[in-house]
């Protein structure tokens, strides 16, 4: 593949926006619609450098190398995506810096490699801005190596399709769904850490849909992934009461 794919030209990118708006999905459909393998890492506390670059390995008394899947998605010309990236520790995503600047390169030190990316290569991190603090917060030197999209909640018609075709359910147990999603986002004095997620509403349509009543779905689907607090919890049930009218 001699041109570069991507619609950003020569630059890689970070995806920012709370949890469950579609950062994966469009990583997905991006790498679908440009017709590149795509390499995801899940990161977290104890992913190291070798997980991502690879190590050696020891097979019938023999050591031989395996690549990670940064490396893989270097020689195949496609996708890496860094899903939470700020979960990483900042001294492994700096392995990642000769290849978001004019470098374009990968080192590989313990094989003594270098590998250049080719033009179809593009990396792509992603975080939820509402987790960041001191300690989980990307690095500047790393920050201003992409170029940024900011993501958040569809519109609320939008929104009622995705969830209608996402779950099955039909157009106006969507738009009741959609409504409670947005009640509960308005929310100034719950304790909670995320709001309502697209996601969390394609669940609740999801068991709506297979039979369960509604009030049993959003506390499963919705009320119950928010907190583990019983107060905020029935505080949290009250507003699906009144969006279902129980």
């Amino acid at each position: 593949m001699s041109e570069r794919l991507s619609p950003l030209g020569e630059e890689d990118v970070t995806l920012k926006g709370p949890t469950g708006v579609g950062k994966t999905r469009f990583v997905e459909y991006m790498a679908a619609r440009l017709g590149l393998p795509l390499f995801t890492v899940s990161c977290h506390d104890d992913l190291a450098a070798a997980d991502l670059i690879g190590r050696h390995l020891i097979e019938a008394g023999e050591t031989r190398w395996c690549d990670g899947p940064l490396t893989r998605a270097v020689r195949a010309g496609g996708i890496c995506y860094l899903d939470e990236v700020v979960e990483a520790r900042k001294d492994t995503t700096v392995v990642i810096h000769p290849l978001a600047d004019h470098r374009r390169e990968l080192p590989i030190d313990r094989t003594g490699e270098v590998l250049p990316a080719p033009p179809s290569f593009m990396l792509v991190v992603s975080y939820n801005p509402g987790y960041q603090n001191l300690l989980k917060g990307m690095k500047p030197s790393t920050r201003q190596r992409f170029v940024s999209l900011r993501f958040d909640f569809p519109a609320a018609l939008r929104e009622v399709a995705i969830v209608a075709r996402e779950s099955g359910c039909a157009i106006f147990v969507a738009r009741q769904l959609v409504d409670l999603g947005n009640r509960l986002r308005a929310l100034q004095d719950i304790d909670i850490e995320e709001v309502a997620s697209t996601r969390l509403l394609v669940y609740a349509g999801k068991l709506m849909q297979s039979g369960m009543c509604a009030t049993d779905a959003c506390r499963a689907a919705l009320v119950e992934p928010l907190t583990d607090d019983e107060e905020t919890a029935a505080a949290l049930m009250e507003v699906v009461a009144i969006s279902f009218g129980g």
